[in-house]
């Protein structure tokens, strides 16, 4: 009768009416009921079992308490009470139910435990009590159930932090201010110094800081000497800015000085600024106005002699920064309505038009700028006296002014217009002095290089200064005064020559002045409206022309540092581009580019997916034709952003596929099916095809090919493709050589070669200037220059004519393909950085450095005067295997002209009358002779050096100045 009634009772439950005998079974059975909130059928099977209510399963090692509590199920967490439920049990992390109850806002579940007396001051392992996980999470209706049991409103945690704290770094108004009723510490600090206000000011949290400033709160540091300020700008959270400024004024002075900060990120400074400077006009000019004083300021400490190179020169181009972009988003729409209105005539002016107000901005800067002439003047001064070339302890009574040319800077006077400045190695660098004041030039380098001033540059500087608008900054303080340099500078030179025994003073200056230049050139750039270089800059460089070149010269790195306004201006990019080939490819490939993406390009921290709208749909088995259409459609802009594609069919995206899509597609665009490119005599390069034309839409496609290249560049993706020594050149804007002509006609190139070898006055050649072309199979005569077929060939002009026949054969056949690849290139490439590379430089930046088989070159390899058992022998093939990659690829050039070998190995490889491998020759040995090569043969002459390490120096030296030409050592 028993069991049928159990039955019964059962079957109407629909459930079972025991718990198993395994607790952890139990614990499990029970716990969904009490999400649930099931209390009568959890106190059912509870009175049917001996299961204790206190035990903790799961991996928090809850119990039924906490799952009644978290879920905010009243009724069982009551039952479980009464059925002696422990209302201070800890979880893993420390919680009791009441922790759980208070974070999820259970009020009811909250008030009961209260009333069996749960303990408000346990602190989990983190030190949270209750009222913490209230003020986490704004439980503000809950907040006055739990006063009346809280003794003590400021309880810490851990981290020393109140529950003021907590609520201020969340943003809950209503919280905060409840606290602040209840008597919480407004300017309590916590371990490490931070008030609620820096809470509330490090994550935003405006309404909060508010609320805190207006009730009393302190403006303090915390110990890490940041105050409230300093942690919003840092964050970029210009709201709560301006809450502090709403509230203390005073700051203003401070918040223009945090470009003075190193922790400070320009984009948060400007994001800050910008907000503020929108909130009305006077406000901005006043930022403005505040700014450009801090600029002069920071110029002029950076130009004495107690100031850190390197601290100031990056908050002086931090300020300036600031200044130029917030200068340009208060006065740009003024300035387009005004230019909108102008005349035609009036647009080709290169003036700028500005507001006023815009004009004033830049004021407090003119000082610095006249102060930067001044130093400029005093140096050329003292190049110009030729001072002894070291800087010699003076006596105090010397009185007079001693700063001289740096050691290793020598002037040789030839007439007003024609000095010329060696530079030589053995300059010892400028170290800091023992008194701390004067200033170190560690990163000055020895270059070995020498730059001359001729009458030809004088002129060239003319015509640069011609070209600009020099009416427009006739008064300009960058235009050096006539009157005596400033006195007070003149006794801070003399005191840095008595000072600085032994010391480099120019060297030691060179990097602040080229600090103050870069300024100068922003706060000009600014200033002019037109997407030219500001004709007031042009000038200033063109005047200070001598001492500029001479002191980069000496310290080429400020190029890379400083002079970026060089690659906006070809005309004064003209006069140092040697100096800038001259320095380490990995330098130069950096400053490549660093100036090639935009400034924002590294701050974009989060990368959202493409939109599928704009995935690039390649169709594989029409990868050229599809990859044109595709490409010539997407704006440069977008593709610059990244690269969406997806072959069409298939799911992969990502850089995988973008890697295999420009692997596939340069072997397309070399495809003689499109009859863009053609074959070199070599086997293994290209060039543009001069009959392309015979595909009718060959120009879309060179211009087609000059994005692939120029896209592939901007990425950083390698191609399966290398050209001919003349493209390359094309691209980088370097003018072809007869030489160059072999790589399509090597008997010609050989016979071009032979009359400037020989003289040709006897020789009857009757050559005139012009030659006779086949034009789709109609022979005629092309004059070289007007008038050539009448103007004999001669000793005296053979030259003239070999570069005219040159450039005939490898341009002017191919103009049109060259300029449509341009065009698509210099889309993403422009030429102003290109230009600082080599032929050689750039297949690197291309293709990477290949693969090269050591035992299948050494097995090709033939000589000529030696045996594969000579010494030197030997010994070259034991310094090949320890060469880097980069250096077998130098060697590789220096004596083939080329940085990888045919399809087919080093067997495949062509000289220039044929296939032709590997040689070495012998050269009778004398003291200091370099290796040299014939790289038409593929020849290396090897002097049979005396020892390895003498045959690894020569080789080294012979593989960075080979490409010059130079013979020996």
């Amino acid at each position: 009768m028993e069991f049928l009634q159990h039955l019964a009772h059962s079957l109407r439950s629909a459930r079972t009416l025991e718990l198993p005998s395994d607790n952890s079974s139990a614990f499990y059975m029970l716990m969904s009921m009490v999400i649930g909130n099931q209390h009568r059928s959890v106190l059912d099977l509870l009175n049917n079992s001996h299961f204790d209510v206190n035990y903790t399963c799961d991996r928090a090692h809850r119990s039924l308490m906490h799952i009644a509590a978290n879920c905010g199920s009243y009724e069982c967490l009551s039952m479980l009470v009464k059925k002696g439920g422990d209302v201070n049990c800890k979880d893993m992390s420390g919680c009791t139910p009441l922790h759980l109850a208070a974070r999820n806002g259970q009020r009811k579940c909250l008030i009961k435990l209260l009333e069996h007396k749960a303990d408000v001051n346990i602190r989990n392992n983190e030190g949270l009590t209750a009222i913490h996980w209230l003020a986490v999470n704004g439980r503000t209706e809950l907040l006055h159930d739990l006063f009346q049991y809280v003794s003590d409103v400021d309880v810490e945690d851990a981290q020393g932090q109140t529950a003021l704290h907590v609520a201020c770094q969340n943003g809950h108004k209503s919280t905060v201010q409840c606290l602040l009723d209840h008597g919480a510490d407004i300017n309590r600090k916590n371990h490490y110094g931070w008030t609620p206000l820096h809470f509330a000011c490090s994550h935003g949290q405006h309404d909060t800081a508010a609320i805190l400033l207006s009730r009393g709160a302190l403006f303090c540091a915390n110990k890490n000497n940041k105050t409230p300020l300093d942690l919003g700008v840092e964050c970029g959270y210009s709201e709560t800015c301006e809450v502090l400024l709403q509230f203390m004024p005073k700051l203003f002075d401070e918040l223009i000085q945090l470009v003075r900060s190193d922790l400070v990120k320009e984009p948060m400074l400007v994001k800050v600024l910008g907000y503020l400077s929108s909130q009305g006009e006077s406000l901005a000019d006043r930022i403005l106005r505040r700014l450009s004083e801090e600029a002069s300021a920071i110029g002029y400490s950076l130009l004495s002699v107690s100031s850190n190179v390197e601290t100031q020169v990056s908050s002086l181009l931090l300020c300036v920064k600031v200044l130029c972009k917030l200068h340009k988003k208060v006065y740009h729409s003024t300035t387009t309505t005004m230019s909108s209105t102008a005349t035609a005539a009036s647009a080709l002016d290169t003036t700028t038009i500005l507001p006023p107000k815009a004009a004033k901005v830049f004021q407090p800067l003119e000082s610095l700028w006249q102060l930067l002439n001044e130093w400029l003047f005093i140096i050329k001064v003292e190049f110009e006296n030729g001072y002894p070339v070291e800087i010699r302890k003076h006596s105090p009574y010397d009185t007079r002014m001693t700063v001289s040319a740096p050691p290793d800077l020598v002037f040789e006077a030839n007439g007003e217009n024609n000095c010329q400045v060696s530079i030589q190695s053995d300059s010892p660098k400028a170290s800091r002095s023992q008194s701390g004041d004067l200033l170190s030039c560690d990163c000055c380098d020895k270059t070995g290089l020498t730059t001359h001033f001729y009458p030809e540059e004088e002129d060239n500087t003319k015509k640069i200064l011609a070209k600009t608008n020099t009416g427009s900054s006739a008064n300009s303080s960058s235009t050096p005064k006539s009157s005596p340099v400033n006195e007070g500078l003149l006794k801070k030179v003399k005191r840095l020559s008595l000072e600085q025994t032994a010391q480099d003073v120019i060297g030691a200056i060179v990097p602040r002045i080229c600090g103050v230049i870069q300024a100068f050139y922003m706060c000009c750039a600014s200033q002019s409206h037109h997407q030219m270089t500001s004709p007031k800059f042009i000038e200033f460089v063109c005047r200070h022309n001598k001492v500029l070149r001479s002191l980069v010269a000496r310290n080429p790195k400020v190029i890379f540092d400083h002079f970026h306004f060089l690659l906006e201006c070809p005309e004064l990019m003209s006069q140092f581009l040697h100096i800038i080939k001259a320095q380490p490819f990995e330098a130069r490939l950096e400053w490549f580019y660093e100036n090639l993406y935009p400034d924002d390009k590294d701050n974009e921290l989060i990368h959202t997916p493409p939109n599928e709208r704009d995935v690039i749909f390649i169709k594989r088995d029409n990868i050229f034709e599809s990859s044109c259409h595709e490409l010539l459609k997407t704006t440069p802009d977008k593709l610059k952003k990244g690269i969406p594609l997806r072959f069409a069919g298939e799911e992969g995206m990502g850089q995988g596929v973008v890697r295999e899509w420009f692997d596939v597609l340069s072997r397309e665009i070399l495809n003689p099916d499109y009859a863009l490119f053609t074959q070199s005599a070599d086997g293994s390069t290209f060039q543009p095809n001069s009959n392309s034309a015979v595909n009718p839409d060959h120009l879309n496609y060179f211009r087609f090919a000059g994005k692939c290249l120029g896209l592939a560049v901007y990425h950083q993706h390698l191609l399966n493709v290398y050209f001919t020594r003349s493209f390359y050149k094309h691209i980088l804007g370097i003018p072809v050589s007869y030489k160059d002509v072999s790589s399509i006609d090597p008997e010609y190139a050989k016979n071009l070669q032979w009359i400037l070898d020989h003289d040709i006055s006897q020789l009857g050649l009757d050559l005139t200037f012009s030659v006779e072309t086949d034009v789709y199979g109609v022979m005629q005569e092309v004059e070289l220059k007007p008038g050539g077929s009448s103007i004999p060939v001669t000793e005296e002009n053979k030259q003239d004519y070999v570069q005219l026949v040159t450039e005939l054969r490898m341009t002017q056949a191919i103009q049109p393909q060259i300029d449509n690849f341009l065009y698509g290139f210099h889309e993403y490439i422009p030429q102003s950085l290109v230009q600082m590379f080599d032929e050689y430089e750039l297949e690197l930046m291309l293709s990477g450095l290949p693969e090269i088989d050591l035992k299948d070159w050494e097995e090709n390899t033939l000589y000529t005067g030696y045996t594969q058992d000579s010494p030197v022998i030997v010994w070259f093939w034991e310094i090949i295997r320890e060469f880097q990659q980069h250096e077998r690829v130098l060697m590789l050039q220096f004596v083939t002209g080329s940085s990888r070998v045919p399809y087919g190995g080093f067997s495949k490889l062509c000289g220039g009358g044929g296939p032709q491998k590997f040689t070495i020759s012998h050269v009778t040995y004398s003291p200091q002779i370099l290796p040299t090569a014939s790289t038409c043969i593929n020849l290396l002459k090897l002097p049979s050096y005396t020892s390895k390490k003498e045959t690894k120096d020569r080789l080294l030296i012979a593989l960075q100045c080979g490409s010059q030409g130079y013979a020996m050592a």
